[in-house]
């Protein structure tokens, strides 16, 4: 069986559900996922599905009533049994005979643990109630935009009554939690005693509730529901008056908005981690693109988002950008004295949000810098702890503003009140989520760019970096290496935690773009490692002129372009940053064989001097990592060095790295995962001010100590 509609997604798949039949906790995180692949239904970690059963009580062997729900802090999309909690329904209905009013909420959240009937369970949402007074055995909780639009009209109640004709029921506004719960069953009651049996409850300016008797027809309710809200508004829109109000600018061409965004993201990704250091995302949807360049914007951005999902992720409201599409962003200084008021006055006004609205227990005032910055003509930026939550937030303000152009093309849009926005901002069970949070890794919040990282000494670098909470931008000049890397990363961290770019270091075209790239995907950099390299191991009279300018210009110039572009951007953010440069025992220990390798080397090694001593008024650490004989996975054995190398030494090929540790102090092979650490350990927090040294990390070579 197949449906076809035009605003929401089918994909229900028969086959894998007659796989399924009989298992109903299967279903429902089949029909779970299916909503969740559709962000038009409901975004990330947005929503709640749940299904009841009849299950064997484990202490008595009779057959007892089981809800299964999502659990706290999971995602319908990529739900699994795991991520579920399964509670004793009788239980919970008990949980009505201690229930002391509104004013005590919270501490039902705690006492729905008493009910849980599976012990591997997540920890209850609060949705926990909103599903469980309600008696049907399927059920879906979302924030599909185009319902939410209805439910954030001025008027929605009238007109979901008359689009559903009294088969949705209506409750107004309310913080979820459990007298929200016993509000539904009452609609529910309400509608009973009238004769109605209702399909669904819209929740004002929240979301929608949805069910049935199986799951797939609950997932067919809950399509053909959102889709016909979807309907609605989209016979209206633009109809009485255009979209949004109109246009007010126009918008640059694709390319002159991403080389904008990229130039200003640094710039205002410094201005957002004045507390805690953030991650960036940009995006310039045509939707956004419509709302940010309309006559409305200035109306409807200072009022925030309706849907508390929403709010959550994007705070009260958006910072809008006073600089024009085309505004010339060479000049540092100018730019950020003209953007600098913007921010002051932003968090003031967080500053007298947060003073107004607390209550004696509210937890101390947060970050107060925004999180949504929208550029007129250009885009959106959001900044976040990660990539994945300033992405998520990107997606979230994209589904506040679908709310808004729905709302507007039916009647008005509304947003929350500023106390009720307070209240779930620094609702004590979020403050309570926040602090069960793991503690930040070393390197979270950071942007590493590792020259040459699709393999070998780059690929461990940026692994370890990774690891410890960084963001990764993996680069080389291969790219069948960089897309079997990039595949790699992210099945090891995911597809947030890494981008990859093209990258010629002897180019500086090349260089800027990659770093441009960077800063568009993450908002900067923070670390740089100069890795890339080439070995060529001739004496002087078989050295020819190419092999000197090749090593010159890989190893030499390309340390230099990578650190003068990286720079660039360091100044943008004023964060202070670090640069390793790759370099080697060869920097000091002479060798036969080795003219061109080894001067290249000493080379680089006295650029980190030259650029600590130039670069420590900003905070910019610069240090040095000297390898030896790193053999394993590593490319500098390819182009003859090998051969190179044995030759001078009168042995084979297949005898160096037993030649190469025995003639240690240590007696120890070196690894790029030596190689990786000793750059975090410049860089993890512990060395914070220690720059223009050098690190070796060889097994123990007398002749290269640095004296």
């Amino acid at each position: 069986m197949s449906k076809k509609y035009n605003h929401v997604s089918y994909l229900w798949d028969d086959a894998k559900a007659e796989a399924m039949k009989g298992k109903e906790v299967d279903l429902f995180i089949y029909r779970s996922n299916l909503l969740g692949a559709d962000l038009r239904l409901t975004n990330y970690g947005g929503g709640n599905t749940s299904v009841k059963i009849q299950d064997k009580d484990p202490l008595t062997g009779s057959e007892t009533d089981v809800m299964w729900i999502k659990g706290s802090g999971g995602d319908i999309g990529t739900l699994k049994k795991s991520g579920c909690a399964a509670l004793y329904m009788d239980r919970f209905n008990s949980l009505e005979n201690v229930y002391r009013g509104l004013e005590h909420e919270d501490e039902m959240v705690e006492l729905f643990n008493y009910c849980i009937f599976d012990l591997a369970s997540k920890a209850p949402s609060i949705d926990t109630p909103l599903h469980g007074f309600l008696p049907f055995k399927h059920i879906d909780h979302l924030h599909p935009d185009a319902a939410i639009a209805i439910a954030a009209a001025k008027d929605g109640k009238k007109i979901t009554d008359e689009l559903f004709g009294g088969q949705i029921g209506w409750v107004g506004w309310q913080r979820p939690g459990y007298d929200l719960g016993l509000q539904l069953r009452a609609c529910l009651s309400e509608a009973a005693s009238r004769g109605v049996a209702l399909k669904g409850i819209m929740l004002g300016s929240h979301g929608l509730f949805t069910w049935a008797d199986t799951s797939y027809d609950c997932y067919i309710n809950t399509l053909e529901v959102i889709e016909k809200c979807a309907e609605y508004i989209a016979s209206k829109e633009g109809v009485a008056r255009p979209v949004f109000g109109g246009s007010k600018i126009s918008s640059l061409a694709p390319e002159a908005r991403k080389a904008q965004a990229s130039a200003l993201a640094p710039i205002l990704r410094g201005f957002c981690s004045s507390h805690v250091q953030m991650i960036g995302h940009f995006s310039d949807d045509e939707r956004i693109l419509q709302y940010i360049n309309s006559n409305d914007l200035d109306r409807l951005a200072p009022l925030g988002t309706s849907c508390p999902d929403h709010f959550l992720r994007t705070k009260i409201s958006p910072l809008v950008l006073n600089l024009t599409p085309d505004q010339d962003l060479s000049d540092l200084n100018a730019i950020k004295a003209q953007l600098e008021p913007l921010f002051v006055a932003y968090r003031d006004m967080y500053a007298s949000y947060h003073e107004t609205c607390k209550h004696p227990n509210s937890p101390a005032m947060r970050d107060p810098n925004p999180v949504v910055i929208l550029y007129p003509g250009v885009g959106m930026f959001t900044f976040a702890k990660d990539k994945q939550t300033s992405r998520v937030a990107n997606e979230f303000y994209l589904n506040a503003i679908n709310v808004m152009r729905g709302a507007e093309a039916i009647s008005s849009y509304t947003s929350l009140p500023r106390q009720e926005a307070f209240d779930i901002e620094y609702w004590l069970l979020e403050e309570a989520k926040l602090q069960r949070m793991p503690k930040p890794k070393s390197l979270s919040g950071r942007v590493a760019f590792v020259t040459g990282s699709a393999g070998g000494i780059g690929k461990a670098i940026a692994k370890k970096m990774a690891q410890e909470g960084a963001c990764i931008v993996l680069n080389d000049v291969n790219p069948d290496r960089l897309a079997e890397a990039k595949d790699e990363f992210i099945g090891l961290f995911g597809r947030d935690s890494v981008t990859t770019v093209i990258a010629d270091v002897t180019s500086q075209a090349s260089i800027e773009q990659a770093l441009k790239d960077a800063s568009l995907a993450f908002g900067g950099i923070d670390l740089i490692v100069n890795n890339a390299g080439i070995s060529i191991s001739k004496g002087i009279l078989e050295h020819t002129q190419e092999d000197w300018d090749r090593l010159y210009d890989i190893l030499v110039k390309g340390q230099y372009l990578v650190s003068q572009a990286a720079v660039a951007i360091m100044r943008k953010q004023g964060l202070g940053g670090d640069i390793i440069n790759i370099v080697s025992k060869n920097a000091f220990v002479a060798g036969p064989n080795n003219v061109g390798y080894g001067s290249a080397k000493a080379a680089q090694a006295h650029m980190t001097r030259l650029l600590a001593a130039e670069l420590g008024e900003d905070q910019i650490r610069v240090n040095t990592v000297n390898p030896d004989a790193v053999i394993a996975d590593s490319n500098i054995w390819a182009g003859g060095w090998a051969e190179g190398r044995a030759k001078a030494y009168g042995i084979t090929v297949a005898e160096l790295p037993a030649f190469y540790a025995k003639r240690t102090i240590l007696n120890k092979s070196v690894l790029p995962e030596d190689i990786a650490n000793a750059c975090f350990a410049f860089v993890g927090g512990l060395l914070s001010k220690s720059t223009g040294n050098a690190l070796n990390v060889d097994g123990g070579v007398a002749a290269g100590f640095l004296r």
